[in-house]
């Protein structure tokens, strides 16, 4: 019979449990443990469900109960006491064979939500999960385990998207990647969006609207969180597979650079410093809150750890990274600019320190046959003008950082990383790209590849464009669209494909969804192939 060993509660008082399950323990049962009733007569189940950080032997649920997700005060219309939160696993989808189950208690400090780390389970198998309160029962969610440190499976299906502006369009894109069936979502950065009402608008208007003022408060980060995970078909993505998330800027505030925000002017009333980091501080506190993150990630006050690897046996390395709380601030007022010599320095950070060293030393000690960099700002150079004698690149991006980018970039050639992949998302476009130490130099090797996702829905529709001016003169730069989607990828131990999936619209529900463009990774072999 399925028991829980061990249960120790997180110090730190974000509500998440540490489970676990017997391995291949099972009994059949017909509903999950029953709580105590809550006293919540609707439905708390309104912003879904949610798996993530998959392990050889388990993984995090999540959900977050509200019955009035809008509710100004960022609390969702639930009551002030606990909420007894049950769940349970099961290794079939009508959740007949049961392995784990247990009680959380979801509190209103925490914006009643709830997070369960498991162990014990077994390495790459294919879990299925529920939430119960009273007389409410959730949808039924899929999530898998990673294969074991030794193991080198024979495929992963794993999806990755960017920049969701509810504002822009609908969540048609999440629907499709869901239809996908991946087997792991990476979520690289612009979950949500801060803005209030008609700051943001597309040409042609908005097709949706944010509720609430600006996101600065932890009750306004609590409602924006809780408007964005009503949409069903966000929801249908994080029902169907483990995600692994991080945070680009407008989870907290539009180029934020670690303590510094957009808009540094006490004067006008806008942030001081620390304003900024109380902000901060809020915005963190929701992210968590709303996130399938395990306890290493809960926050102390404004800062939170996101940078973690997470293995997938031996066939894949994620090295997820956080490229906004450890940065230096953007040179010559951020965006992009002409020849700024201070963007070459050697002491310019896009990831402090300890995120570097954490970084390099995983790239010298992995045995996976691919290593995969989860980050979110445009890492090859990108230069607008073409004459040589001037650099005009962003500030905000890798290229404001190059001795950064080419301290990550030398890291994993000394260490003989056998297949590098950086994955990005916040330019709203498709791009494929070869990267190189010294892209100057027409001779210099390449030594892993770039793949960029284009948004779910910011900017709007876009334009179906194939061709940007810039790639005449930065030959590296191979493939360019402006349409909205995700990128879909099918990682083997002999090569890595890539099919970057667009719909026709995004401002009116329903688009279909078709393959602009499919490239592939050989073993061994850095450079972008096109895949027929």
């Amino acid at each position: 019979m399925a028991t829980t060993s061990r249960r120790s509660l997180i110090s730190a008082g974000l509500g998440a449990g540490v489970i676990v399950a017997l391995p291949g323990a099972a009994v059949a049962v017909a509903s999950v443990p029953t709580v105590r009733d809550s006293g919540v007569r609707t439905d708390p189940f309104t912003l879904g469900i949610a798996s993530g950080e998959p392990s050889s032997d388990g993984f995090v649920l999540w959900t977050r109960l509200a019955v009035d997700p809008l509710a100004e005060n960022g609390l969702g219309g639930m009551p002030s006491r606990p909420v007894a939160v049950a769940w349970e696993v099961a290794e079939d989808a009508r959740m007949t064979k049961v392995v784990a189950r247990g009680v959380e208690q979801a509190s209103l400090e925490n914006a009643h939500s709830v997070h369960v780390e498991l162990a014990g389970l077994r390495a790459g198998r294919e879990y299925f999960y529920r939430f119960r309160t009273g007389r409410h029962i959730s949808v039924t969610g899929r999530t898998l385990t990673s294969p074991g440190a030794g193991e080198t499976p024979g495929a992963l299906a794993m999806a990755f998207a960017s920049c969701a502006q509810y504002e822009h369009g609908y969540f048609t894109g999440y629907r499709h990647l869901a239809e996908d069936h991946p087997d792991l979502v990476l979520h690289l950065g612009d979950y949500l969006y801060e803005y209030r009402k008609n700051d943001y608008v597309i040409s042609g208007g908005n097709p949706r609207d944010h509720e609430g003022p600006e996101t600065v408060t932890l009750e306004g980060y609590r409602q924006r969180h809780a408007q964005y995970k009503s949409d069903v078909d966000l929801q249908a993505a994080h029902a169907i597979a483990p995600w692994l998330v991080v945070w680009d800027d407008h989870e907290v505030d539009n180029n934020w650079a670690d303590d510094i925000p957009e808009n540094l002017d006490a004067a006008q009333q806008n942030d001081t410093l620390d304003r900024f980091r109380m902000r901060r501080a809020a915005a963190f506190k929701a992210y968590y809150e709303n996130m399938p993150l395990r306890a290493s990630s809960v926050p102390s006050g404004p800062d939170m750890k996101i940078f973690r690897t997470i293995q997938w046996g031996q066939l894949a390395a994620f090295h997820m990274m956080d490229t906004r709380q450890y940065r230096d601030d953007q040179l010559a007022g951020d965006g992009f600019r002409k020849n700024v010599a201070g963007r070459l320095e050697e002491n310019r950070t896009m990831t402090g320190i300890e995120q570097e060293k954490w970084l390099l030393d995983g790239f010298r000690n992995s045995p996976q046959r691919c290593d995969i960099l989860g980050q979110q700002v445009f890492f090859t150079e990108r230069d607008r003008d073409q004459a040589p004698e001037i650099d005009d690149v962003s500030m905000d991006g890798w290229d404001g950082y190059a001795a950064s980018r080419r301290r990550i970039t030398q890291g994993w050639v000394d260490a003989k990383v056998r297949n590098a992949v950086v994955l990005t998302g916040d330019v709203h476009r498709n791009w494929a790209n070869d990267v190189k130490v010294d892209y100057k130099d027409p001779e210099s090797s390449i030594v892993g590849t770039e793949l960029v996702s284009t948004s779910i829905t910011s900017t709007g529709n876009g334009t179906g464009s194939t061709t940007d001016p810039v790639m005449a003169w930065n030959p590296h730069l191979k493939f360019y669209n402006d349409q909205r989607g995700y990128v879909n990828t099918r990682i083997t131990p002999d090569s890595m494909t890539a099919d970057f999936r667009v719909l026709d619209y995004v401002t009116a529900p329903g688009s279909p969804i078709s393959t602009k463009a499919s490239f592939r990774i050989d073993d061994g072999a850095p450079g972008l192939q096109v895949r027929n």
